[in-house]
């Protein structure tokens, strides 16, 4: 597993703060600055837990709640084409990194049988 993995044990304040830490202290959809214990910062599961997706720390990434409830259960992908067209600034990088941690924590850890060819799908989408 990656040296930059997030302990799957830290309570969620902590783990909350790690991520926010791991993928750059803002948004990944808006861009708008995010601090621990904000009233508006959320995880953003990059596959929807609808779809499969995990509640692992590889699968989450730091969203605001309106970019988190506009966003749904749509596909990382389309998401980030709504933003971009919506003039907003996505973090296109922090979602691919996601998505690549995601594929490696199942390759070790197993399972997510119903994540996976979305997972797939949305990595070819991506390039």
């Amino acid at each position: 597993m990656a040296s930059d993995a997030i302990p799957r044990d830290l309570p969620r304040p902590e783990r909350l703060a790690a991520i926010l830490a791991r993928d750059g202290g803002a948004c990944v959809w808006c861009g708008r600055t995010l601090a621990p214990g904000a009233r508006d910062l959320t995880f953003e599961h990059v596959i929807p837990r609808l779809k499969g997706g995990p509640a692992w720390a590889e699968n989450e990434v730091p969203a605001c709640r309106p970019c988190n409830r506009r966003r749904g259960h749509r596909a990382p992908s389309a998401f980030l084409d709504d933003c971009v067209a919506r003039g907003l600034t996505p973090n296109r990088h922090a979602i691919e990194d996601s998505l690549r941690r995601l594929a490696e924590a199942i390759a070790v850890r197993g399972g997510q049988r119903r994540a996976r060819p979305y997972l797939e799908r949305e990595l070819r989408r991506l390039g």
